[in-house]
């Protein structure tokens, strides 16, 4: 290649990769379950919700047992009824499961009691992040910030791109490097997507 236009071709070069350096530079990527699991609230409603869950599903499994119960006394006496009794007996068995498929998809279901509780309680806290997340793209002069922990997959992050901390920060939490290591760890090791979420509707066993 001849000097002169070796020349060129770097500075040509030069110039282009430099606009795209800059452009580089208005990416960032947060952590959105990372920066909940350190938040103080987050956690308080996560222990709530589960306690409401518990107690729901509870009532759930009694109300199941006391169905196989019926069904288990219909069985071992249905010899000695008569065909109305029978039919009076087998009425009220249906009856009871559907009352309880009823108290179970009431709680449990999409846009439950459980799911409101949910939003009561979760989404202020990530309305708070959202907002965080916006000043801190204003002020960085961020174009975009994505969501490490959301369905689109990351192949490979570089960490001096992640705001998570900063978002911390922001929100004035605090957190040790053994909590971050803690939670990091817990991310790594179980299955993706809210770890401490009560069950759902979609998540109970079938009935």
């Amino acid at each position: 290649m001849k000097p002169l236009f070796k020349k060129l071709f770097i500075s040509a070069t030069l110039l282009i990769a430099m606009p795209l350096s800059n452009y580089a530079q208005k990416f960032a990527y947060v952590d959105t379950e990372y920066i909940l699991s350190l938040l103080p609230d987050y956690k308080s409603a996560q222990r709530a919700l589960n306690e409401i869950a518990e107690k729901w599903q509870s009532e759930v499994d009694k109300k199941y047992e006391d169905i196989d119960k019926m069904y288990k006394e219909y069985q071992a006496e249905k010899i000695l009824l008569t065909p109305d009794q029978q039919k009076q007996r087998e009425n009220d068995i249906i009856a009871k499961e559907k009352e309880a498929k009823k108290f179970q998809q009431d709680k449990f279901g999409y846009e439950g009691e459980l799911f409101k509780k949910r939003q009561e309680l979760v989404k202020p806290i990530q309305d708070k992040v959202f907002e965080a997340i916006q000043k801190i793209a204003k002020e960085d002069a961020l174009d975009f910030i994505f969501d490490k922990s959301s369905d689109m997959t990351m192949l490979f992050s570089n960490a001096k791109y992640d705001k998570s901390d900063d978002v911390l920060t922001l929100l004035g939490v605090a957190p040790t490097p053994e909590e971050k290591e803690k939670v990091k760890e817990k991310k790594n090791n179980l299955p993706p997507r809210d770890g401490d979420t009560p069950p759902r509707g979609g998540d109970l066993p079938p009935r």
